[in-house]
């Protein structure tokens, strides 16, 4: 449906099989999958093709066969390996299955391997931070996602098997998280973008060093597309100017697709002033700086946002140069909260920010 709305023959940089663990799916259907997707489409020579899995549930014949098919990176979730919080997470899963799936990634030559680490879980201390590291160090990926947990349980049915009075306090999380810190960049990985760190070595650090690194709904990327389509339930499409998500719910996704209806629900057009602004949020989180056109945004945006701007200086997280916006050492902790002073959209409906999730 999607192909026919190209008048030339699509052309794929990236692949991203993810949002779950597709391989609950057996190697052959993922194989079928992907092959139905690259057919009558053109795949760059460069490409990078990324598979999330659960050790628990992956395979060689996973990892073999899915580098049949063009992927070379893979991400592992891990959060942590204490096994009272990944209990209390329900994500058991021991180290040395873990190690298994990364030593067949390295021998089927996927070329980055990716490990997500979690701070602020239930139960979880600094000495478990610093264990589920130590474990990691030895595996030796290329990239580590170490992120801010977020307590949703309205949201996440999962997350009802405890409460926040299992959950570390503020100062306790922000102790995890600069403890964590001090231990990967201690073992060679550089910080960049939100929560992530990478080797000098990985593609992704080198992207970002000579500011070609890129973000959208998948995380950070090394290819700068303007073109996203988003596959399966709940996934979102981005096609610059304009955002698409599809049914959430797999019986609504499944009527629209088999009567020959894009299954979308939700959509947003971007404005002008959107875009631009999207392109200094961008430019936030990817390149640690921006410079608003003030002959592009409002003036009165313009003062708002640097009336909030000032404050951020204050506390030592960027400076500012009439008007350019660079972000310091101490402010890459903070990019989301940094990214708040220029969204336009949030500040004029009063949107609680913390809906989702917090910085820290």
């Amino acid at each position: 449906m999607y192909r026919a709305l190209f008048t030339t023959i699509p052309v794929i940089k990236e692949i991203h099989l993810g949002g779950g663990t597709p391989t609950f799916f057996s190697a052959d259907n993922l194989v079928q999958l992907i092959n139905g997707i690259t057919a009558d489409a053109m795949v760059k020579d460069n490409h990078e093709f990324s598979v999330e899995v659960h050790p628990n549930y992956t395979t060689e014949e996973h990892i073999a066969k899915l580098a049949t098919v063009g992927f070379n990176r893979i991400s592992l979730g891990i959060q942590d390996f204490d096994p009272k919080v990944q209990f209390a997470i329900n994500r058991v899963q021991t180290f040395e299955k873990t190690k298994e799936v990364v030593d067949w990634a390295r021998k089927y030559n996927y070329d980055s391997i990716n490990v997500d680490l979690i701070y602020g879980l239930p139960h979880q201390t600094i000495k478990s931070i610093e264990l589920s590291i130590a474990l990691v160090k030895t595996l030796r990926p290329d990239r580590i996602a170490f992120y801010s947990y977020a307590h949703v349980p309205w949201k996440s049915k999962g997350q009802r098997h405890y409460t926040e009075d299992d959950l570390p306090v503020a100062s306790e999380k922000w102790a995890m998280y600069n403890r964590g810190r001090e231990l990967l960049e201690e073992a060679g990985f550089e910080s960049i973008g939100m929560d992530h760190f990478a080797l000098l070595s990985d593609k992704l650090f080198v992207a970002a060093e000579n500011g070609n690194m890129h973000r959208n709904f998948m995380g950070y990327t090394t290819t700068k597309s303007k073109l996203i389509i988003g596959l399966g339930v709940s996934s979102i499409s981005d096609s610059w100017d304009a955002f698409a998500q599809n049914e959430k719910v797999v019986e609504a996704y499944e009527e629209k697709i088999n009567k020959g209806i894009l299954p979308l629900v939700n959509g947003h057009l971007l404005s002008s002033e959107d875009i631009i602004i999207r392109k200094n949020i961008l430019e936030l989180m990817c390149e640690n700086k921006t410079r608003l056109d003030n002959k592009l945004l409002e003036h009165n945006f313009i003062t708002s946002a640097f009336s909030k701007f000032v404050e951020l200086e204050a506390d030592g997280l960027v400076k500012i140069d009439e008007t350019n916006i660079q972000v310091t050492h101490k402010g890459r902790s903070f990019i989301r909260n940094i990214c708040v002073a220029m969204d336009a959209r949030l500040w004029r409906e009063h949107k609680d920010i913390n809906t989702f999730s917090k910085a820290i």
